[in-house]
């Protein structure tokens, strides 16, 4: 019984000095999306680009409309699931999905910019955008890895 007391202080402290917790993306993780875990590289794609909480960016669908312009597609709006996957039918080769890489990656470096300007204008807010810019980053880093299991 003391051992068990004793094995829960320790817990309990570990959560006061946050050494064993993270609140809410307080923590710095090297944990990323795992693409294999999705039945096609479309809902892969879709879970860490649109999902705001993996990617740090926010990309509705006048930016995936935006996005595929830039790309060199055209579409109309509909629900954003269904633009993505629009949007990937697009990119079927190597080619097309390094344009439409490049097209968010263009996308995210603005939105970017934009959260430095805030973080400039709000200093007290400095460090949510400064979590929402290393997201940005890290998937942005990780289109190379996209390329080479995809295609």
């Amino acid at each position: 019984m003391n051992n068990t007391y004793e094995s829960l202080k320790v817990t309990f402290d570990n959560l006061k000095t946050k050494e064993d917790f993270c609140v809410n993306g307080e923590c710095d993780s090297d944990e990323s999306v795992n693409l294999i875990d999705y039945p096609t590289y479309t809902d892969a794609l879709y879970a860490l680009l649109i999902a705001p909480v993996n990617s740090g960016i926010y990309i509705s669908r006048l930016d995936l409309k935006e996005i595929a312009l830039e790309a060199g597609e055209s579409m109309s709006i509909h629900p954003r699931k269904r633009m993505f996957e629009m949007l990937m039918k697009y990119a079927v080769s190597k080619d097309t999905m390094i344009i439409t890489l490049d097209a968010i990656e263009a996308h995210m470096d603005g939105k970017i910019a934009i959260y430095e300007e805030l973080s400039e204008a709000f200093p007290a807010s400095k460090h949510i955008f400064d979590e929402y810019i290393s997201k940005a980053n890290k998937t942005i880093a990780s289109f190379t890895s996209i390329l080479k299991e995809y295609f």
